[in-house]
């Protein structure tokens, strides 16, 4: 094996399992979930809501190709270690926190009520699979792993629009 195939091998891996928190033990979808909301806050702090979407998109076609290269020849197209669909999802799901703290001015830590919202409603719809989350889970490939999980981060950002919206109609 050539030194360029050991090292995509061993990229897809790292990439795959995002840097080992799928490895974590129980429950790993939501240990990933977990692991991406401190790359997501360095991601905002220095390259704001447009360095956000351009790193979602780059974790979005980069998973792909790892999930493709781990699950390559396997029964188990979404096996519960590759977590680097929750990264995409979870970053997804906090789009409208990352905007909003933009938009503001404001630090995006202040807008906290806005992450545990994006989490919870990201991990509800990942676990759940409503709709089109099932749907594209059943694809059975490594496009649909990645893409219910895309899915989810959307259903969930509406969500933290959605809540969003009512908090500051009800409350201010």
């Amino acid at each position: 094996m050539s030194t360029l195939a050991k090292f995509s091998e061993q990229a897809s891996k790292h990439i795959a399992v995002f840097f080992g928190a799928g490895l974590i033990k129980p429950a790993p979808g939501t240990w990933g979930s977990l692991a991406a909301l401190p790359v997501f806050l360095l991601v905002h702090l220095y390259g704001g809501f447009v360095g956000v979407v351009l790193a979602t998109i780059s974790v979005i076609f980069i998973g792909i190709w790892a999930i493709e290269k781990e699950t390559r020849g396997k029964d188990d197209h979404d096996p519960s270690e590759i977590v680097i669909d929750e990264v995409a999802g979870m970053w997804i799901a906090l789009f409208p926190v990352s905007y909003g703290a933009q938009i503001m001015g404001a630090p995006i830590l202040a807008l906290y009520p806005g992450w545990i919202a994006a989490f919870l409603a990201f991990r509800l719809f990942d676990i759940t699979k409503p709709g089109p989350v099932g749907w594209a889970d059943r694809r059975n490939d490594a496009l649909g792993v990645m893409l219910d999980d895309v899915i989810a981060g959307i259903m969930a950002a509406l969500t933290v629009i959605a809540l969003g919206v009512a908090y500051h109609a009800v409350i201010l």
